[in-house]
């Protein structure tokens, strides 16, 4: 069983001949520690995981003062992580949504990074496009102060402000699909350790119809859907589940959510994904601690199927490279069935 037949028997919650593994960002930091000579994400991910996860392809205005604007109108500021950190955007208003063009979703080379994966791993690794539903796209394209109070001051507004990110997606998605890609992730994350940053009744009102929308537009186009979201996202999960995942990430450790309790209940409907704590563990736990929190998680799975093993987000820089390299050689040894 090669790589992409391995996490497609995942997520159909078939039979497997070992647990899959993959992230969906592992830094550089820990990516040159563990494979020196300047190698990247996708070229590490291809020699030591399942997946290779790879965004659509926009261009960026550099704004001089370590701040950029992408084709979305994101405002963004780097950052020492491979992560940026949005801080406004262009859309404050409906008369500012009215005038909005989103990106040109067949612009040349949208799509080239996803195809030169596919060309070069697709037929042995699972490549994953990265793409959102309902909730990053709206909430940076403004301060994310503004965005929260928006959602209760200015309801319609919000609304047609997703329902717009939501048609551009789904144009994008058409075009994604003509490239053989199989493999969709969304990393809107709805919720903190605290609970979703919106209560239940809300959600259903603004973004549920968008949400199921979305995710059943990207399983009628023949993609499998990978549900990222951080945080206790129980008030909320039946709206995924009935929306259409099917898989969710990372089962947030840090907000309680419990590995064991989700793929218990939940497991016959969908695959799981997660989840060695990255914020934990992985940074200032020991090898031998990586090593037996890695066991537990692939055991409360283990010939069950439906399972991915992986952090409970990212291997972020912070992460210390000799514990993920520990966590990997469990997967690969006592991962299999």
């Amino acid at each position: 069983m090669n790589s992409l037949e391995r996490v497609t028997a995942a997520l159909k919650r078939e039979p497997l001949d070992r647990t899959p593994h993959f992230e969906w960002l592992i830094d550089k930091v820990v990516v040159d520690a563990l494979m020196p000579g300047g190698h990247t994400f996708e070229e590490f991910s291809a020699a030591f995981t399942d997946a290779v996860c790879v965004d659509i392809d926009y261009s960026v205005e550099n704004l001089g003062d370590g701040s950029f604007k992408d084709e979305w109108g994101m405002i963004k500021k780097y950052t020492k992580e491979a992560h940026s950190f949005p801080i406004d955007g262009v859309i404050h208003n409906m008369e500012e949504l009215e005038a909005y063009t989103p990106p040109d979703p067949y612009k040349e080379g949208r799509f080239k990074s996803l195809k030169g994966l596919l060309e070069k791993y697709g037929r042995e690794k699972a490549v994953i496009l990265h793409m959102n539903d309902i909730w990053s796209i709206p909430s940076r394209l403004m301060p994310y102060e503004d965005f929260l109070v928006n959602i209760v001051e200015e309801p319609e507004f919000i609304k047609a402000l997703i329902k717009m990110t939501v048609d551009e997606q789904i144009l994008l998605a058409r075009e994604a699909a003509k490239t053989g890609c199989k493999f969709i992730w969304t990393g809107d994350d709805v919720a903190d350790s605290r609970g979703p940053t919106i209560a239940p009744a809300i959600f259903e009102d603004i973004f549920y119809p968008e949400l199921k929308r979305i995710i059943g537009t990207y399983k009628d186009l023949g993609f499998f859907l990978l549900k990222h979201t951080d945080g206790y996202i129980m008030p909320l999960l039946d709206y995924y589940l009935d929306a259409g995942i099917d898989l969710l990430d990372p089962i947030d450790p840090l907000a309680g959510m419990d590995l064991k309790y989700i793929k218990d209940t939940y497991g016959s409907r969908i695959a799981i994904k997660g989840n060695v704590n990255c914020a934990t563990t992985l940074v200032f736990g020991t090898v031998d601690e990586t090593v037996a929190e890695t066991k537990h998680c692939i055991d409360v799975a283990k010939g069950k199927t439906g399972y991915v093993c992986s952090s409970s987000n990212s291997i972020h820089s912070s992460i210390n490279p000799q514990n993920y390299k520990a966590m990997l050689e469990v997967i690969d040894d006592y991962g299999r069935y």
